[in-house]
C-alpha cells in the first residue's frame, strides 16, 4: 500500500513563470528519480472527463522533449512521480495527452 497523502503543494515546489507557457511548477531542492510529488488528478464521474485536478496537477507544463515527471494512475488517483533527478530550480515537465497519462 502506498503511503501517500494529499497536500494542495508541497512545501518544496513552488508555482512561478514558465519559459514553457504562463506559470509553472519548480521544485526548490534536488528531487532524486523516481519520487512521488502527490497527487496530481483524483477520479470523480461528476466532474468534466472525470477527474478532479488538484493544483499540482494544474500547474506542471506539458513538453514533448526531455521530460521530468510522470503521471500513473494508482487506482482513483493519478500520481505525479520523477523519471529522473531533478535539480533545485527545475521546472517540472511531463508527456502528457489530456486525463490518460498512461499514453
Amino acid at each position: 500500500m502506498l503511503d501517500i497523502y494529499y497536500k494542495p503543494l508541497p512545501t518544496f515546489l513552488e508555482i512561478k513563470k514558465s519559459n514553457v507557457h504562463g506559470l509553472g511548477l519548480f521544485t526548490k531542492k534536488n528531487l532524486p528519480n523516481d519520487y512521488v510529488l502527490g497527487i496530481s488528478h483524483i477520479k470523480d464521474e461528476r466532474f468534466e472527463n472525470g477527474f478532479i485536478r488538484t493544483p499540482l496537477g494544474g500547474f506542471f507544463n506539458h513538453t514533448n522533449k526531455d521530460p521530468n515527471i510522470q503521471a500513473v494512475h494508482v487506482g482513483d488517483l493519478i500520481l505525479v512521480k520523477t523519471i529522473k533527478s531533478i535539480q533545485a530550480g527545475d521546472e517540472l515537465k511531463a508527456i502528457y495527452t489530456l486525463y490518460n497519462p498512461e499514453n
